[in-house]
């Protein structure tokens, strides 16, 4: 099925599913969601984005910024996610506290506006990863439109692209603390630390990239062809992650890749923390 076809049907599932709250991060996935809704239901669809230290500012700063372009309705909420010792405690199973704590947040809000349903960008490819929270999300009856569609992450970005959306080409994006090591405390200063980190990295003109936190260690994953450009400026990036709080600071030789804290979960022996 061409990516045309998907999107008319993505159109005709929104549509089945009525008024909508679309669970909203201003990353490529939950934008495209934002906008085929707001296209097939007007003003019946409100995009909520909840904060947390788990969230990089930047991050709230260009949500805003793209929802206000595409004129989609947005609700930014405060979640309390550090207040919560199941989420902080970081075990393997973290992302599946995180989204049902988020739950309560966004039928809360669903409620209050009247809306039937709450949905979030969780697509197909996303089924073969560690997905904790996709377990939680669907329990507490959120759902998965782009799954519905038979939708892949490729998908999205080919039917962004389609549609114009500016943030077709944006950097895949995942919540501050799944740079930590499972069963490593999350605290707001270790947040801090990598969201600052990465603020730094991305002012030098790269684009996906992760810094990962090893007790004192900075594991910096960015793709192969950006290699010469941290070459280039190791002093200042060592400079300024030591003014950070980090000891050491490494590149990682096999590059980004999304989800590589939990390929400890496939070595022998590892169970949850």
């Amino acid at each position: 099925m061409t990516a045309r076809k998907k999107y008319d049907n993505l159109k005709t599932i929104i549509g089945s599913h009525g008024p909508m709250l679309v669970a909203y991060s201003g990353g490529v996935d939950s934008t495209l969601l934002a906008a085929v809704a707001s296209t097939v239901l007007g003003e019946n669809t409100t995009c909520v984005l909840l904060d947390s230290p788990v969230v990089p500012r930047a991050a709230v700063t260009q949500a805003r910024e793209i929802a206000s372009e595409l004129g989609l309705a947005l609700d930014i909420i405060p979640v309390p996610l550090m207040d919560n010792e199941r989420f902080t405690k970081n075990p393997a199973d973290r992302c599946y506290f995180c989204k049902k704590i988020s739950a309560v947040h966004l039928k809360q809000r669903a409620a209050e506006l009247r809306l039937a349903c709450i949905a979030d960008g969780i697509n197909v490819s996303d089924t073969g990863e560690h997905r904790p929270g996709l377990r939680a999300s669907t329990e507490e009856g959120i759902i998965h439109p782009f799954i519905e569609a038979g939708i892949t992450k490729q998908d999205i970005r080919d039917i962004a692209r389609i549609l114009g959306l500016p943030v077709w080409q944006k950097p895949s994006a995942a919540c501050l603390s799944s740079r930590i090591p499972y069963g490593d405390t999350i605290t707001a200063g270790k947040l801090r630390m990598i969201e600052e980190a990465e603020a730094y990295l991305a002012g030098l003109g790269i684009g996906q990239l992760r810094v990962r936190l090893h007790g004192n260690l900075a594991r910096i994953e960015v793709h192969n062809e950006d290699w010469d450009r941290i070459l280039d400026q190791l002093p200042a990036i060592t400079e300024k992650f030591r003014s950070l709080g980090f000891a050491y600071v490494t590149l990682d030789l096999e590059g980004y890749r999304s989800g590589s804290m939990d390929e400890v979960l496939e070595q022998p022996g590892h169970g949850s923390n």
